[in-house]
């Protein structure tokens, strides 16, 4: 497949920490131009690219959205009406009225100061984490197998609040599944500092192999 992402370019961290520093309207319609260029266009074609590769392989009813720049009007409180950072998902479409924040997706974000993706929760509901723990005290080694591939990796990390009082897994399983089993919600995550590695095409490679890693924790989570 051609690529189709060039990568970003130090013009792009530039105009995120400009916008960040002068977040009116005056001055953004002055730079639109260097946001369609510098920001939107590599972000939706890295988007298009990696949505493009992932169901070409892992076919399940996919679609991915592009973040907007431009806040909701509803919640402009601090007077910025617009965002120094995007972002893109891939997920599967939600039914009519129901909410995107508890359903799984995989994930890019490009901050002024650093990026980072991933697959998880936005905020998952308690009835699916109440789920989740009755799935692993029914058969604990199948989760045992599916988080054992961590321990071989260094892309990702395990985030995400716990609850205060500690709940007990009604079957024995080790500390590492304990941490998932404590957890409100959850995301498997990498974070970097903003830097050489955003400027190759390779970087849609690498979002590629990241989310095929994450991908039998994807259909784990989806079930709930």
């Amino acid at each position: 497949m051609k690529n189709t992402f060039n990568g970003f370019s130090p013009a792009t961290i530039d105009f995120m920490w400009n916008l960040r520093l002068n977040n009116n309207k005056p001055w953004f319609e002055a730079h639109k131009d260097e946001f369609i260029r510098e920001f939107q266009t590599p972000m939706k074609a890295l988007g298009r690219e990696v949505f493009e590769r992932v169901v070409a392989k892992n076919d399940r009813g996919f679609i991915h959205k592009v973040s907007r720049i431009y806040k909701d009007a509803r919640r402009i409180r601090d007077g910025e009406p617009y965002r120094a950072n995007l972002w893109f998902s891939i997920e599967k479409p939600v039914p009519e009225n129901a909410e995107w924040t508890g359903t799984p997706v995989f994930w890019f974000e490009l901050c002024p100061d650093d990026w980072s993706y991933g697959m998880g929760y936005y905020a998952a509901k308690a009835e699916t984490m109440t789920n989740f723990r009755a799935m692993v005290d029914e058969n604990p080694k199948k989760f045992e197998k599916l988080i054992s591939p961590l321990e071989k990796q260094d892309e990702f990390i395990l985030e995400g609040d716990e609850y205060k009082r500690r709940k007990e897994p009604q079957a024995k399983i080790s500390e590492k599944a304990t941490e998932w089993y404590n957890k409100k919600s959850f995301s498997l995550i990498h974070k970097q500092k903003n830097g050489k590695e955003l400027y190759s095409a390779d970087l849609a490679d690498r979002l590629v192999k990241g989310y095929e890693f994450l991908m039998p924790f994807y259909d784990y989570f989806i079930e709930l």
